[in-house]
């Protein structure tokens, strides 16, 4: 997998071209303490460094008040700090506050060497406004700051001609300058971490595409191997009769049962074989071809448990009626696993299966004995894989499963379905 690309410093993962800005402060996505604390130190050095220049030029240079030069003065520099996180906000605080101070110079004589509407130290501070807002705010946004500065500065030629300078073109035209630059910056970061999500969600559909393709072959592998075996078995159970002479009836049929059986295996291994290679029925839930198994085939489930030496009572009552395939697919799931550890685990143990259905769902139990004391388990572990897809099917249908030993030694398992057809996006079918 690509290493994950840290973010530029300027774009904020919730931020697009088409979005609203997140209110996230400016470096905040960065990894590097020095960076996220950058924008803080840089904000906090203007801030002090402008604000007593601009109270002593309102004040000494302009002849303003010096309450008012005070206050316009930390108007116009305090809400830089500010601009870290909201640089929109605080823009519309010092822009009201640089026109309130373009106003009030207006109404004093102009001192000699004064320049106007936008002193120097307005003229340093707002651009530092622009910066901040061009590397946060769309594009629109951008422009609309843009024309509003342009629009102060022709409307105080005509509120005083004779003292009107070129200092609103030079501050119109270096705000603009800073805020292009600064928003290309913002939409080249944009740009760059739109690109990493891409390569990172194309590096993962290509790891997925690889899994799936060595889930294939190794289904493919599954087949050859398995299949040829099973061909085997099914060729000789069926030949014996005509082999072997002397055979009795009883070992004829039982050749006959053992060769269906591994009939049965190898479409069931086919079908999931045709799962694994299908991708898009992997992803589009399309159906099987093949009729998958129900509680109807129970009974020929528990005979073929019967003949493997493990004494089976079933109990299936008359009143299943019409089932959901799903609910009818995973009770049969159940019991053949339940009945396939009884096998491995306990053989020769006596058990009893119970299906019964009442109004609100489908209760199925499987209860097995302890096995003779001659036995031996044909395996003395287990993965577990069988409860776990036992649980997968519950879950998937929205019942209960609820397994565990006995106390004289023997295992329990009780499954509740519910009469319904699972969730939409569940398909027990592929459990």
């Amino acid at each position: 997998m690509t290493p994950r690309r840290a973010r530029p410093p300027y774009a904020d993962p919730a931020m697009s071209t088409s979005s609203s800005p997140s209110p996230g402060p400016l470096f905040g996505a960065e990894r590097s303490r020095w960076l996220r604390w950058l924008p803080y130190v840089v904000a906090f050095g203007f801030t002090v460094s402008l604000l007593p220049s601009t109270i002593v030029v309102l004040g000494n240079d302009y002849g303003m008040n010096a309450g008012l030069a005070g206050a316009l003065g930390v108007a116009q520099t305090v809400p830089l700090l500010l601009a870290v996180v909201r640089p929109l906000q605080a823009w519309w605080v010092i822009f009201a506050a640089d026109l309130a101070a373009a106003l009030v110079l207006a109404s004093i004589p102009a001192a000699q060497g004064t320049i106007w509407p936008w002193p120097p130290p307005t003229i340093v501070g707002y651009l530092v406004l622009a910066l901040a807002l061009g590397l946060r705010e769309r594009r629109r946004v951008l422009l609309a700051v843009w024309l509003a500065t342009g629009a102060a500065g022709i409307l105080s030629g005509f509120l005083r001609p004779a003292r009107s300078d070129a200092t609103w073109l030079l501050l119109f035209v270096l705000s603009g300058v800073v805020l292009l630059l600064a928003g290309a910056l913002r939409e080249r970061g944009d740009a760059r971490r739109q690109l990493a999500e891409q390569e990172t969600i194309s590096e993962a559909e290509r790891a997925r595409r690889t899994l799936l393709e060595e889930r294939t072959r190794i289904a493919r592998e599954l087949h050859d191997v398995v299949a040829h075996h099973m061909s085997v078995i099914t060729v000789q159970a069926d030949s014996a009769p005509y082999r072997l002479q002397g055979l009795t009836p009883e070992a004829a049929e039982e050749f006959g049962t053992i060769a269906a059986t591994a009939r049965e295996s190898l479409g069931e291994m086919r079908r999931l074989l045709g799962v694994l290679r299908s991708e898009e029925s992997e992803r589009d839930g399309g159906p099987e071809k093949a009729p998958q198994p129900g509680l109807d085939q129970l009974e020929r489930l528990v005979e073929g448990t019967v003949r493997a030496g493990v004494p089976v009572e079933l109990t299936l009552s008359r009143a299943l009626g019409e089932l959901p395939p799903a609910v009818g697919l995973s009770g049969y799931r159940i019991v053949q696993e339940a009945l396939s550890n009884v096998v491995r685990h306990a053989p020769g143990a006596r058990t009893r299966v119970s299906v019964t259905p009442d109004r609100t769902g489908l209760s199925v139990l499987v209860v097995n004995g302890p096995p003779p004391r001659a036995a031996e388990p044909l395996e003395t572990t287990g993965t577990g894989h069988g409860l776990v897809g036992m649980r997968e099917r519950v879950r998937l249908l929205d019942g209960t499963l609820d397994t565990g030993p006995l106390p004289n030694g023997g295992y329990r398992v009780a499954a509740r379905l519910p009469l319904t057809e699972p969730p939409t996006g569940k398909d027990p079918t592929r459990a």
